[in-house]
């Protein structure tokens, strides 16, 4: 039986249409998805919105609307940014499903059995925006003298009573997890982050509000409705089910990776293993949060700096695996980077487009105007052949795949566009072309090591860029069942090549992109 992987990307909150931020995280949890996919495992891939706050109740008073009705339409923009992006994946949750709020209402009854939840009143500095609060330690001062999070968001002066959860009980047993599983919170510098924070000392945590009411209700409390983020966490389990403990979420939890923002890495670090430890429940395998995407210079973006770029709109200019294969390539998982349509141009037009779719298009667009599209024979290796499928077979079954598993995303990429590279100079000092006359025997033999290559590479990038990738497996006449980062090789090409598959001339794999006109931009 395959070995289950859960995977999730941070419930994204709705009060606005996706940005790129949002792409970026979905398409590199969809990657990793993809890979554990094809290592063979059980992949269950959670994504989501998150609907429930006082950010979703101003933003509805302001746009004159039902906050359910926002909800809705914010919603489907999410969901319809998951479809463009070809995001495989397997649950979409809202958290305003009324299972959700089952769920929702299952681990605060355990907390408080526990007897980790009080009555009190709250004091304190707290972020709409960031719906989160605050000790005066962490803040700073802005402009006009107004006091900002850590985020460099606004935060008020709140007083209301509030169930608290007794967070300041659970330092120890934090850094005990965090010290006996090191990779719990990575990056290292995320972990570095939450060790200062968990060891500084914790104080109990308000996980209730009064002053609105669009949220899921406390038990017992009518007036207060759950703090933001005890419900939002919940819902990587409720989109398995819980608070059934079998079926899915007997199977899939607790989950292998949140992959997050590093904004909320505390949420997911400090605040969520301890509500788990609190209601007696499996913790999470790890936390990775990613960086930022930021516009040109450097600045991250947000609307009131009117820089916010839609992802969409790149994919439609762009395509959408060329978008994908920059968002991996062009930064350091883990890191913050920076977005420019020149870059898209470049990382498309130089890699994908001459490193490897021009590869694949003169070698295919030969076999089938000189071989009638019939697969080339294999007469014998030379030193060239061999050290080439070495080459690409090391990167496939070993280099990508070691890379994809540590989530260095980027550098798993850089491994296959040096074999992309090998490929290239194997194509170049072989020359079949001039062989076509003078040794069609070692033509063939060339050719058909090429092919074998291009194949293995193109299975190798699936989970990057599965559109042009699956498409280009399909003109090869590659087998589903051989698309996995096992060497092909020897699986597959050669009952092709004795069968009556013929190969069509391909069309170009990634048209060359241009950048937009000043007017455009």
């Amino acid at each position: 039986m395959a070995e289950p992987y859960y995977i999730t990307t941070a419930i994204a909150y709705p009060n606005g249409r996706p940005h790129i931020g949002h792409a970026y995280e979905a398409v590199a949890a969809d990657t990793i998805a993809r890979f554990q996919r094809m290592q063979g495992r059980d992949v269950r891939f959670t994504t989501g919105t998150d609907e429930h706050g006082l950010k979703m109740v101003k933003t509805a008073r302001d746009q004159g609307v039902e906050v359910q009705a926002l909800c809705d339409e914010m919603s489907g923009y999410f969901k319809d940014m998951c479809a463009k992006l070809n995001i495989s994946h397997d649950r979409f949750i809202r958290t305003t499903e009324p299972a959700h709020h089952e769920a929702s209402v299952a681990i605060w009854e355990a907390m408080k059995a526990n007897d980790d939840l009080y009555l009190d009143r709250y004091e304190g500095w707290y972020s709409v925006r960031d719906e989160a609060f605050y000790e005066e330690k962490e803040l700073t001062v802005g402009e006009g003298g107004v006091k900002l999070s850590p985020q460099g968001t606004p935060v008020e002066w709140t007083v209301e009573e509030s169930w608290f959860f007794r967070l300041s009980n659970y330092a120890q047993p934090l850094l005990d997890l965090y010290a006996a599983n090191p990779d719990f919170i990575r990056p290292e510098s995320r972990r570095n982050e939450v060790l200062k924070f968990v060891e500084g000392g914790l104080r109990d945590l308000s996980v209730s509000r009064t002053s609105f009411d669009w949220g899921v209700k406390v038990p017992g409390s009518p007036d207060h409705v759950m703090y933001v983020w005890v419900d939002a966490l919940t819902a990587y389990m409720s989109a398995l089910g819980y608070p059934v403990k079998t079926g899915d979420w007997g199977k899939y939890w607790p989950a292998n990776l949140h992959l997050i923002g590093k904004d909320i890495v505390r949420f997911h670090t400090v605040y969520w293993p301890a509500f788990l430890m609190s209601a007696k429940l499996p913790l999470p395998k790890q936390v990775f949060g990613h960086g930022f995407l930021l516009a040109r210079g450097g600045e991250k973006m947000s609307k009131s700096l009117g820089n916010v770029v839609d992802p969409l709109e790149l994919a439609d200019r762009f395509g959408v695996d060329a978008l994908r294969y920059f968002f991996l390539r062009e930064v350091s998982f883990g890191q913050d980077g920076s977005y420019s349509a020149e870059a898209i141009v470049g990382r498309g037009n130089t890699e994908l487009g001459n490193a490897f779719g021009n590869l694949a298009q003169r070698v295919l667009s030969f076999i089938a105007k000189n071989l009638d599209g019939a697969l080339p024979e294999i007469h014998g290796h030379s030193y060239a052949d061999t050290a080439l499928f070495d080459a690409v077979g090391r990167a496939v079954s070993q280099d990508i795949p070691t890379a994809f598993e540590d989530l260095a995303l980027q550098q798993g990429i850089d491994q296959w566009l040096q074999a992309c590279f090998a490929c290239n100079q194997y194509v170049d000092e072989q020359a079949p072309w001039a062989l076509r006359k003078t040794d069609p025997e070692r033509m063939q033999t060339v050719l058909a090591t090429l092919y074998i290559a291009i194949a293995e590479l193109a299975v190798a990038i699936l989970p990057v860029i599965p559109g042009k990738a699956a498409e280009l497996l399909d003109t090869m006449g590659v087998p589903q069942e051989n698309r996995t980062y096992a060497r092909i090789g020897a699986q597959w090409y050669s009952p092709l090549a004795e069968s009556d598959f013929r190969l069509a001339a391909p069309a170009p794999l990634f048209p060359r992109l241009e950048l937009p006109s000043q007017n455009e931009a």
